[in-house]
């Protein structure tokens, strides 16, 4: 291991739930572990999950390289580099071996295994397994956000969704308006659904064939009188009754839902048994996955709606308070002064 130190100024949680500011100092680098002057850090809701909890916040990360450990062999000195949720798995089980390296019962991730790694700092210490290189002509401000909300939607995109789908969205907000746009560039026809008509212009510049207005509907989607629907990705931030929105599915068609809830996800049951229709988990993508996406969305002008500030205790907690009560638009991302 190197001996040199580094040292970083951190943005923690804490058991009050405040955010906390420390000095933290990295005592030298495993063969395979790397420093990064962190220049962007996209804001999840996962961190405000963790703000009760001793680590470094963050998780949607962008930098340059300012160091090696000496196994390193994918990065170098003055790469830019980003990296998410995971930070290593085993690379030798099934899951990993089978290009579904997210689902590693070995898996180190954020909140659970390396609590000062995270990208709410001015230098960060990463494993090398899961840094991704960024595309050049992508700018942090579009990195930062697909390194978690990008790559949430990514994975069951492709792995379940055709150009000629039918494919619609319910909500549009950190993970939905990049959603649509994914879709768009894929060809598919893409159908957004909203309780805040507000939205509608938007949501058709980002690429969406259809918009709907959902508020008030007394019964369900079927009031709508729409096309069905091939795929369904929910992305909204809080439940919804499922059964509202079967009666605009497809036979053999696709639920997917992409946000995180307490509680559990009730369908109808008869229905579900026979129209043969899947409901479909998804974590974030695989690594190929993940860089390919990186390289998707440069190729074709994906670019992130997001809101910046400071990374200073104000501005991260003026950012954390605006998430928290919805109204970011649509990811917030924060920039060191240094």
């Amino acid at each position: 291991m190197s001996s040199t130190t580094y040292e970083s100024i951190q943005f923690r949680g804490s058991p009050s739930g405040e955010v906390v500011q420390k000095t933290f100092t990295y005592d030298g680098l495993a063969p395979n572990e790397v420093i990064i002057k962190v220049t962007a850090s996209g804001l999840c809701f996962t961190d405000v999950h963790m703000l009760r909890s001793d680590l470094v916040l963050g998780h949607e990360g962008v930098g340059i390289v300012q160091a090696v450990g000496s196994g390193c062999k994918n990065v170098k000195v003055g790469d830019r580099v980003g990296w998410g949720y995971l930070n290593s798995t085993c690379q030798t089980c099934e899951y990993c071996l089978g290009s579904d390296d997210p689902y590693c019962p070995q898996k180190e991730q954020f909140g659970v295994n390396n609590h000062d790694c995270g990208s709410l700092s001015n230098i960060a210490k990463r494993k090398e397994d899961w840094l991704f290189k960024v595309p050049p002509e992508m700018s942090d401000i579009d990195a930062a956000p697909l390194m978690c909300g990008g790559t949430t939607v990514w994975s069951p995109i492709i792995r379940n969704c055709k150009p000629f789908d039918r494919v619609g969205i319910i909500g549009i907000g950190g993970l939905g308006h990049l959603a649509i746009q994914f879709l768009r560039k894929m060809g598919c026809d893409v159908v957004v659904f909203s309780t805040d008509a507000s939205k509608r212009e938007e949501a058709l510049s980002l690429g969406a064939n259809e918009f709907h207005c959902v508020k008030g509907l007394q019964k369900d989607y079927g009031e709508l009188g729409i096309k069905p629907i091939d795929k369904l990705l929910i992305s909204a931030s809080s439940k919804i009754p499922m059964g509202q929105f079967y009666p605009i599915m497809k036979p053999r068609s696709t639920i997917i839902p992409l946000s995180v809830a307490d509680g559990d996800l009730t369908v109808p049951y008869t229905q579900h048994v026979l129209t043969g229709m899947a409901l479909q988990g998804s974590f974030i993508s695989p690594k190929l996955e993940q860089q390919r996406m990186l390289e998707f969305s440069a190729r074709n002008g994906v670019h992130v709606m997001a809101e910046k500030f400071p990374m200073t205790l104000k501005g991260i907690n003026e950012a954390l308070e605006k998430l928290k009560n919805g109204k970011m638009r649509y990811r917030g991302v924060l920039i060191p002064e240094n």
